[in-house]
């Protein structure tokens, strides 16, 4: 890529954000698009302009940004986002203080060098003045090395005392919300799974009743019995999904008595496939006979399920949060395969189907899991290396001769050197996220929360393995192929000099991200196009619309992954190509502020685990640091800098930064801490309304029968059967 391409897609990127943020500051003011870009205030009863100035300034959304404060993101997103802006915070002022002293430091180090540079150039073209300004300028052997040295070393250490900084933070935000007045169900239940046979004569529910109470004789207040809900939940889904349709058709039929005749005109549908085949019939008429057919049969499925279809596990309920949180980290048997007790998860959490997978169990899934990462991490690298060679205009040219003409037009070869690679990389990235979230929930994981820090984790070994080294090696060997085949032992050397060959890609794909991908999170286009296509043409009830603008979470087990690859591709070019640091900052200063918008008007968190996403965050972090180490010494070597050697420490210091962080911090993000449990509540909490909150909804009867639980719900010892 040349100069005037990467200024060609720099600036084609800035203004389509500039576009896209008068685009949001001239919808997001009109009445009609409240529920895309108000969405969290109208669900929590907010006036969607409360404390919003409505001026024409386009800026103003980045004044409420600015001033919000933590306190705010957590009343209105929760403490899980409150943690993920005090990681985007953290990285922010690593990348500052580091652009700080790197840029006007190693920029006239590097440009002054009076080297002739062979092969340590940093970008595939004729991007010369870029060269200048790096690493790759330096002479080898040259005593200007030193400064690049001392720029590894501030780098490290700068990111050392703010990660420490963040950590004790984290741990108070943890703390503060678990030491909260307000009544979380979760705070009083343990999850038991690996409960052990039933003995001759006894039930499962009086098997863990007389298992806890012998323990905990005070504060034990009853258990639920998980159970096999596949059947009853099929049924459910089937009941839900003909009342939807059953309003639906009501609610067609009556806006047909207002634009025809006053009797109106009944709605009908075929009963095939899809509603394109079969027997055509009344709607109303054929939904009212569905449901009456299917509540019976779902009242018989709960009390068989309830009653015959056990599993051995069990959500056990306390009347104190101490009792809870001192029972969640006791060891209740000595083998470590029964009355295996932990924190329960929030109801809405809770995977349902992975609760009953026994421990051996779990652990052999999780190899075959890792077992099956592994694999999709170097198959992927394949596709990815080819793309990452293919995509460039001399290698189409080769390969696909015909396009020559095209491909030659000046304008045209502009546009393509600077999107066409980084295009294909992000949407063949768009299609792993859900597989990945699916091997996670195959490994018996029993929150939802869980998952995504698992999914989270190996989206970005993904992102680093495939996207940072893939598209680095993949292009250098594409490039250099015929060099290895003639000599074969020169494949270390020519792929550690051709290190910082993708510099100018990596540029452009963060200024991509920045600029259009934020540009598009603002504006939300996307989803209001969808909204208004589904108003008009589809929805029909007001729980239709709803469901049409609903806008989800932040999506942390995407969005953290693909911050944490920006963070290694900044931290691994920053002292080799300094000029890379103010693309890093923009990304995350622009993603502070505009998720931060984001956070307090748009997402509706659909978990909260009070900030156990920070250890993982952390932990990725330093690896990205430990990366960028390990590749600095590297060239180091390449530069044959006799002192490389002074770099060793460093990674040291990385792994016991990280082992003193995760003995010192990380247990307390793992378990609640008495300490913590141990405050007061506002209220005397409803024990009732704390078990009630784990009943499935497939499981919830409008008619109540005292014994239809009797099996799988247990009370205190003076209760014989169980309200629900």
């Amino acid at each position: 890529m040349d100069f005037s391409s990467f200024l060609t897609s720099l600036g084609t990127s800035f203004l389509i954000f500039v576009v896209l943020m008068l685009l949001f500051t001239w919808l997001s003011r009109k009445p009609g698009n409240n529920v895309i870009y108000y969405p969290n205030r109208i669900l929590k009863g907010k006036d969607p302009y409360d404390g919003v100035l409505l001026t024409r300034n386009p800026f103003t959304w980045m004044t409420e940004a600015l001033s919000s404060t933590e306190h705010d993101v957590i009343s209105m997103s929760g403490v899980d986002t409150a943690v993920y802006f005090l990681f985007l915070s953290t990285v922010l002022g690593i990348l500052v203080l580091s652009a700080l002293v790197l840029l006007p430091v190693l920029l006239p180090v590097a440009a002054t060098d009076k080297g002739i540079m062979t092969t340590n150039t940093t970008s595939n073209g004729t991007f010369g003045d870029l060269d200048r300004l790096s690493m790759g300028h330096v002479q080898e052997k040259s005593k200007r090395l030193w400064a690049f040295v001392i720029a590894t070393y501030w780098v490290s250490f700068v990111a050392y005392y703010l990660l420490w900084k963040a950590y004790k933070h984290a741990s108070v935000l943890r703390a503060g919300a678990l030491m909260s007045s307000e009544l979380k169900p979760e705070q009083f239940a343990v999850l038991v799974r690996d409960i052990p046979p039933v003995l001759g004569g006894q039930t499962r529910k009086e098997q863990v009743d007389s298992y806890f109470k012998a323990m905990y004789p005070d504060t034990f207040y009853r258990s639920m019995i998980v159970t096999n809900n596949k059947a009853v939940n099929k049924i459910w889904k089937e009941l839900e999904g003909y009342r939807k349709k059953l309003l639906r058709a009501e609610a067609i039929y009556a806006k047909s008595k207002t634009v025809g005749s006053p009797e109106g005109v009944r709605p009908t549908n075929k009963t095939g496939c899809l509603g394109l085949v079969g027997k055509r019939v009344d709607s109303i008429d054929y939904c009212n006979a569905k449901i009456n057919d299917l509540i019976p049969k779902l009242e018989s499925e709960q009390k068989s399920t309830l009653r015959e279809k056990q599993l051995p596990s069990a959500i056990v309920f306390f009347t104190s949060r101490v009792t809870a949180a001192s029972a969640a980290q006791a060891l209740h048997a000595p083998m470590v395969d029964n009355w295996t007790v932990m924190d329960a998860p929030e109801p809405r959490q809770l995977l349902w189907k992975n609760l009953s997978i026994k421990f051996f169990q779990r652990q052999m899934r999780q190899y075959v899991v890792y077992a099956i990462v592994a694999l999709t991490i170097f198959f992927y690298m394949l596709p990815i290396g080819f793309i990452s060679a293919f995509t460039t205009l001399d290698n189409l040219r080769k390969l696909l001769p015909f396009l020559k003409p095209v491909v030659n037009q000046s304008v045209i070869k502009t546009v393509l050197e600077a999107y066409l690679p980084q295009i294909a990389l992000i949407v063949f990235l768009a299609l792993l996220p859900k597989f990945l979230l699916f091997l996670s929930h195959m490994e018996g994981i029993p929150s939802q929360s869980h998952a995504v820090r698992a999914s989270s984790g190996k989206f970005f070994y993904f992102t680093v393995l495939n996207v940072f080294i893939g598209v680095t090696v993949g292009g250098t060997l594409f490039s250099t192929f015929k060099t290895i085949e003639k000599n074969p032992n020169l494949i270390v050397s020519l792929l550690a000099n051709s290190l910082p060959a993708n510099a100018t890609f990596f540029l452009t794909f963060v200024a991509l991200k920045f600029f259009v991908g934020y540009g598009l999170e603002l504006s939300r286009i996307v989803p209001l196009i969808i909204y208004h296509l589904k108003r008009k043409y589809v929805c029909k009830t007001e729980e239709e619309r709803k469901a049409a603008w609903t806008p989800g979470d932040l999506g942390y087990g995407t969005r953290v992954p693909s911050d944490l690859l920006i963070l290694t591709i900044v931290f691994c070019y920053s002292v080799i190509a300094p000029v890379i640091l103010p693309f890093g900052v923009i990304y995350f200063g622009l993603g502070w502020v505009i998720l931060r918008n984001q956070a307090l008007k748009v997402y509706v968190p659909s978990y909260e685990s009070n900030g156990r996403m920070w250890p993982h965050m952390h932990a990725r972090i330093l690896a990205a640091l430990l990366l960028f180490q390990v590749t600095m010494f590297g060239y180091f070597g390449v530069k044959k800098f006799i002192y490389t050697p002074v770099l060793l420490p460093l990674p040291i210091l990385s792994l016991i930064f990280a082992f003193v962080c995760r003995k010192k911090f990380y247990h307390f993000f793992k378990v609640t801490a008495l300490e913590v449990a141990s405050h007061d509540l506002k209220e005397v909490p409803n024990m009732e309304r704390v078990f009630r909150s784990y009943i499935p909804p497939s499981l919830s009867s409008e008619k109540f029968d005292e014994d239809q639980f009797e099996d799988a719900l247990s009370s205190q010892a003076s209760r014989t059967g169980a309200t629900v």
